[in-house]
């Protein structure tokens, strides 16, 4: 594997050199200094589908990196209704600092790959280094601008149109090491059609149906269920309502 080479890749460690968060993620914001101390005191772990990473009214004391698949974020009610609000992938950070207590459940909806580190360092980072702090907001911005055209989606696309989108935005973030220039994708669904159904405020049937609809009309081709294929992503796109 080609590593790529920047102002930093001379004086990190090697684990770090090939990473997509130190590239794309809130590492790059380290010098290489900060990027060695903080990689002291991380490691580096697999996580496997369903279970569950941050539960909601817990004790946070610890952030991650997603190095690899895809993190289901859902909310619950007290009774314990859930609502999928949202999805990550590499190299999205994986808490929220300066709160004791997440808001948030997170579970691995695929196997996940996660660089974990104690959330005293980073806070303590944050503190030291402006343009983490920086790199922190703006990842957090984004992930603002991300919900609100979400709530498009929900609020007046169609369920063809809400499904296109779903299938779009897991072609362009599931393989963080895909170019993004790519003009076709290859992808395994992360989630069953009751989470997708779920996700999008549709039934499963209206799911499927789309998904058949799809796949009749060419725009996607479907194999065990799960293995999706996109030839074009801009006409997957045309039928997002993008």
């Amino acid at each position: 594997m080609t590593v790529r080479q920047d102002v930093h890749s001379a004086d990190i460690l090697v684990l770090c050199q090939s990473c997509e968060a130190r590239h794309r993620g809130v590492c790059g914001a380290l010098d290489p200094d900060q990027l060695v101390g903080l990689a002291k005191t991380s490691s580096r772990h697999k996580i496997e589908p369903g279970i569950e990473l941050i539960g909601d009214a817990e004790t946070v004391d610890s952030f991650s990196n997603v190095l690899s698949g895809v993190v289901k974020l859902t909310k619950s009610l007290s009774d314990g209704r859930q609502q999928i609000v949202g999805l990550q992938f590499a190299p999205d950070f994986l808490g929220r600092p300066f709160k004791v207590e997440s808001a948030i459940n997170a579970e691995a909806a695929t196997a996940v790959f996660l660089c974990s580190f104690p959330k005293a360092a980073i806070e303590r980072m944050m503190k030291e280094s402006p343009e983490l702090e920086h790199r922190m907001l703006k990842q957090t911005l984004n992930e603002l601008d991300q919900a609100r055209e979400w709530m498009v989606t929900l609020g007046r696309k169609t369920a063809s149109e809400k499904v296109a989108s779903f299938l779009l935005m897991i072609a362009r973030n599931i393989d963080p090491t895909v170019d993004p220039t790519a003009k076709s994708a290859t992808f395994d669904l992360p989630m069953t059609r009751s989470d997708i159904a779920d996700f999008l405020g549709l039934t499963i049937e209206t799911v499927s149906r789309q998904l058949t609809r799809l796949r009749t009309d060419g725009v996607i081709r479907i194999e065990n269920n799960r293995h999706v294929t996109v030839d074009s992503l801009s006409r997957l796109e045309r039928r997002s309502g993008a």
